[in-house]
């Protein structure tokens, strides 16, 4: 889950609605602090090491969970470049990161966000450019800023967070407005591969009144968020959960099966006993449960359509597992291939908002593989 747009207040409402989101989001008990107040200093930015919030090179984060009881999908990419933002009279690269996000296995946003590590260890958010989709088509930009242009740059993770720091990851006036409250500092998180120490948790207020959740991990960062219709969590990230080594025969078995079930042939049984017999037993569990609910749906198919668009989830499942042991480029390239299989099954079902989606999937797979490869 990542910042929303917020919704667009006058000016003079702005700081009003800003004083009674602090008041609401902090009680009178709690010791807080306000931590993004200095201007800060940037002398090697693209190196965004905080361990809350890195953003690392050739770094990849698959998140699952549901929006309005729908499958969500959210994939995070650090790609290969980096980009100058001017603000507070610094040039400041900014290290470029892809956020793309599929609600029912469509896309729904696709935003390029910057970030930049300032001298003390902080995480600044200098913007993002937003692109919103329906059917498959951008429809608006809503939410994209840019730090120097139309406001401050906003602290998105101080360098050592600690219980009752307040920060705002986003403060353009009549635009976006977010103030965050680190409400523990000593939260253990349920990992891909086992519990996460030196976890925070915090509060997020927006202008329009939302509240989220959101637990960041060493490691991992941004790791789970939970608003009132959605939930969201990392099921696995590289560098953090990267495996030595080759990947276990049984995916590529599973993902030669898929492709053969695709074309109509294959063994669906025979794919079914491969994963029961000789799973990755280090997979992470969500993810491996991805697969087996993929493996039912096309044990289970009852007519050709169904059969291949089961053989469609299989394959992304196994390149989930896979993208453990492998560069994320290399499981984008086999990606493309995936998506290639479901255009052409929205081109028979005469699907035009899925063979939108489709085509836009593979275009940003591809922008994030440029320069990798």
């Amino acid at each position: 889950m990542r910042p929303r747009p917020a919704v667009v207040l006058a000016a003079g409402v702005v700081a009003a609605v800003a004083l009674a989101v602090v008041l609401a989001g902090c009680g009178a008990s709690q010791d807080t602090r306000r931590v993004d107040t200095a201007t800060p200093s940037f002398t090697d930015p693209a190196a965004v090491t905080n361990p809350l919030f890195p953003v690392p090179p050739g770094g990849q984060v698959i998140q699952l969970g549901q929006e309005e009881g729908e499958p969500l999908r959210v994939e995070v990419t650090t790609l290969p470049r980096t980009r100058t933002v001017t603000w507070a009279d610094q040039r400041i690269e900014a290290v470029v990161s892809q956020y793309v996000a599929y609600r029912a296995g469509r896309i729904v946003e696709v935003a390029l966000d910057y970030y930049a590590q300032d001298d003390d260890g902080g995480v600044w958010y200098l913007g993002e450019d937003v692109d919103n989709y329906t059917d498959g088509v951008v429809a608006d930009h809503e939410g994209s800023w840019l730090a120097g242009q139309d406001g401050p740059g906003g602290l998105i993770m101080p360098a050592g967070p600690r219980r009752g720091d307040v920060f705002r990851p986003e403060n353009i006036p009549d635009l976006v407005f977010e103030e965050v409250t680190v409400r523990d500092d000593d939260v253990t998180a349920d990992g891909p591969r086992g519990p996460v120490g030196g976890a925070i948790a915090t509060e997020e207020h927006q202008l329009d009144g939302a509240v989220e959740h959101k637990v960041f991990a060493p490691g991992y960062g941004e790791f789970r968020a939970e608003a009132s219709d959605e939930l969201v969590q990392v099921a696995l990230a590289v560098p953090t959960d990267a495996t030595p080594g080759e990947p276990p025969a049984v995916l590529t078995e599973l993902a030669d099966g898929a492709a053969a079930v695709f074309a109509g042939a294959g063994d669906i049984d025979a794919m079914v006993a491969a994963w029961r017999d000789h799973r990755d037993t280090t997979a992470p569990a969500v993810l491996a449960t991805q697969l087996e609910n993929a493996l039912d749906r096309l044990s289970a198919a009852g007519d050709p359509r169904e059969t291949r668009q089961a053989a469609v989830d299989t394959a992304t499942a196994v390149l989930d597992l896979a993208l453990a042991y492998r560069p994320p480029a290399e499981v984008d390239a086999a990606r493309l291939d995936v998506v290639a299989r479901q255009a052409q099954l929205d081109a028979a079902a005469g699907d035009e908002a899925g063979q939108a989606s489709d085509a836009a999937i593979a275009e940003v797979i591809r922008d994030r593989t440029v320069g990798t490869r």
